[in-house]
């Protein structure tokens, strides 16, 4: 399984972002999918995750209500919407792919990691 994420770039803090995650294969749909995020010497954070099926959702605390994660199992393709950015939201995001039904929020859990998109807020 190979991801690929973009859609990462420079907004003004209050904007949105779109970010998706393409996924070769067709086997999409049998893997649960999120994003992490990691800014300059910190650790990489769980921003969210969604089943395989798209029926459940989880987030991270620090972007509940403002971001939406989800996925069209036609497409191969996971997005996450992101509202109300932040300048503390500047980080490297990165799409994941887990065997499980519902993705860890311990990115040592993920199976599959995509090449990561830079996304920067300005203040």
């Amino acid at each position: 399984v190979q991801l690929q994420a973009f859609g990462g770039g420079l907004v003004q803090a209050g904007g949105s972002l779109r970010l998706s995650c393409l996924t070769s294969g067709r086997t999409f749909g049998r893997y649960a999918m999120g994003w992490f995020r990691q800014a300059p010497g910190k650790e990489r954070e769980f921003v969210a995750a969604i089943s395989r099926s798209g029926g459940s959702t989880d987030y991270g605390d620090s972007v509940k209500g403002r971001f939406t994660i989800s996925r069209d199992n036609a497409k191969n393709t996971s997005y996450l919407q992101m509202n109300s950015l932040k300048p503390e939201d500047t980080a490297v995001y990165y799409c994941a792919a887990g065997t499980s039904w519902m993705l860890s929020r311990r990115p040592s859990e993920s199976n599959y990691w995509g090449q990561g998109t830079q996304v920067t807020v300005s203040s």
